[in-house]
Formats: C-alpha cells, sequence, structure tokens
C-alpha cells in the first residue's frame, strides 16, 4: 500500500512540473525564481521602505 501512496504522489508533484512547464516554459521558471529571489533579497535588505523605494524608481522612468 505505502509503495501506491508513494509512486501517486510522485507523479502528481512531477505532472505538476510537467504542467508548469508547458505553461510557462524553462525561460519563465528560470524567470520566476530570479524575479523571486531579487525581491526577497530586496525586501530583507529594504525592509518596510521597501515599496517606497521601489515606487519612487519607478516613478523616476516617468518624470
Amino acid at each position: 500500500m505505502e509503495n501506491n501512496e508513494t509512486t501517486q504522489k510522485s507523479e502528481n508533484k512531477s505532472s505538476k512540473w510537467k504542467s508548469l512547464v508547458k505553461k510557462f516554459g524553462i525561460g519563465g521558471i528560470i524567470f520566476f525564481t530570479v524575479k523571486g529571489i531579487i525581491t526577497s533579497t530586496l525586501i530583507y535588505f529594504l525592509g518596510k521602505n521597501f515599496w517606497i523605494i521601489i515606487k519612487d524608481y519607478i516613478a523616476q522612468w516617468f518624470d
């Protein structure tokens, strides 16, 4: 019984990854991963001021 349950769980995980790859492609998954790492790093170092700094930075583009 345990082997069947383990096999089904691993198949569900692999099919989830396959559906993500089909939807976004390899490049998309890499992009979202890198974006998440950069965002997490910025939030960690900038703390509460993160969104204010980002908003000001983007506002400079439109001035």
